[in-house]
C-alpha cells in the first residue's frame, strides 16, 4: 500500500532496536501465523509492495564487507511503496548495525528530491532534519556511493497487540536487477529463488514476548541471518542471475 502523506503517525526518523530474521517455508509461515494470530494485529500498512535502490561503492565494498559478518556494518538505500512517482513519497535510510543492534536514520521526501540528493549531491531543503541529512551526505561522500542494485519484495506487516513497538514482517517474492536503477520506472527484477519462501523479521526494542518465544521453540524455528542484497549479490556472483544487465564479478 502506498503512503498518502509525508510525515504523520507511525513515522520515526531515528530509532534503535534488535532485528532478527528467520527463513520460513510456506507451511511454516501459515502455521506460525495461525498460532500467534491472537497476539498480533495488522500494522498501519499491512500489505506493501516495496522497491529499493541499494547504494554501494563501484566495487561493491559495502556488501562484500557485510557478507563477512563484521561487528559493525552500514548500508544506504532509497525505498518506495507501491507504484512510485517522482513527486511521490520516498524513504532514504541509513542503517547501521553494531553487535546485533540496529541504528537507523530515515528521511522522508519526494522521490525526485531524494534522487537529486543521492545522485547529484543536491542537498534537500529540510530544515527539520539537518543532522540526518548531514550523516547521509557524509556516508555518500566517504564511500563514494552510487546506485548499485534494485530490490523488490512483497511484505505483510504486523504488530503486537500488547506493544506496537514489537513488529513482525513477512517478505516474499524477492527480486533484483542491476540495470534501470530508477524506482519510478517500476520495472520487474529477477526472482532470487523459484522455490517459494518467506523471510520473517522480528523487530523489538528489548526482549521477545513469551508467546513468540514459545511458538518459535515449539516449531523449531531458529534465527537465520539473511540479507536480500547479499543473497542477490551471491547469486549474481555464481552467474545464475540470467537476463539482467550487470557488471560481472571477477
Amino acid at each position: 500500500m502506498a503512503r498518502k502523506a509525508f510525515g504523520g503517525k507511525g513515522y520515526n526518523k531515528i530509532f534503535k532496536r534488535v532485528e532478527k530474521k528467520y527463513k520460513l517455508t510456506p507451511e511454516q509461515h501459515d502455521e506460525l501465523l495461525e498460532r500467534i494470530s491472537e497476539y498480533i494485529e495488522p500494522d498501519l500498512f499491512p500489505h506493501s509492495q516495496i522497491s529499493n535502490i541499494y547504494y554501494d561503492t563501484v566495487d561493491d565494498d559495502l556488501i562484500r564487507i557485510s557478507i563477512d559478518k563484521p561487528v559493525y556494518k552500514e548500508k544506504l538505500r532509497l525505498r518506495t511503496y507501491g507504484t512510485p512517482s517522482l513527486d511521490g513519497e520516498a524513504f532514504l535510510e541509513l542503517k547501521k548495525k553494531y553487535k546485533g543492534v540496529v541504528y537507523k536514520r530515515r528521511l522522508m521526501m519526494p522521490l525526485g528530491e531524494a534522487e537529486k540528493f543521492l545522485n547529484e549531491g543536491i542537498l534537500p531543503t529540510d530544515d527539520n532534519n539537518k543532522q540526518i541529512v548531514k550523516e547521509i551526505d557524509y556516508c555518500l561522500k566517504l564511500h563514494k556511493l552510487v546506485p548499485k542494485m534494485f530490490i523488490y519484495y512483497d511484505r505483510d506487516s504486523f504488530k503486537a497487540k500488547e506493544d506496537p513497538n514489537i513488529r513482525i514482517t513477512f517478505d516474499t517474492n524477492i527480486q533484483g536487477r542491476r540495470d534501470n536503477l530508477q524506482l519510478e520506472k517500476n520495472l520487474p527484477g529477477e526472482l532470487l529463488s523459484e522455490e517459494p519462501f518467506w523471510i520473517m523479521e522480528v523487530k523489538v526494542p528489548y526482549a521477545y514476548p513469551e508467546w513468540l518465544i514459545r511458538n518459535l521453540n515449539e516449531m523449531k524455528i531458529y534465527p537465520s541471518p539473511f540479507s536480500k542484497y547479499g543473497s542477490l549479490y551471491k547469486k549474481e556472483k555464481t552467474g545464475t542471475m540470467s537476463g539482467i544487465q550487470y557488471n560481472k564479478i571477477k
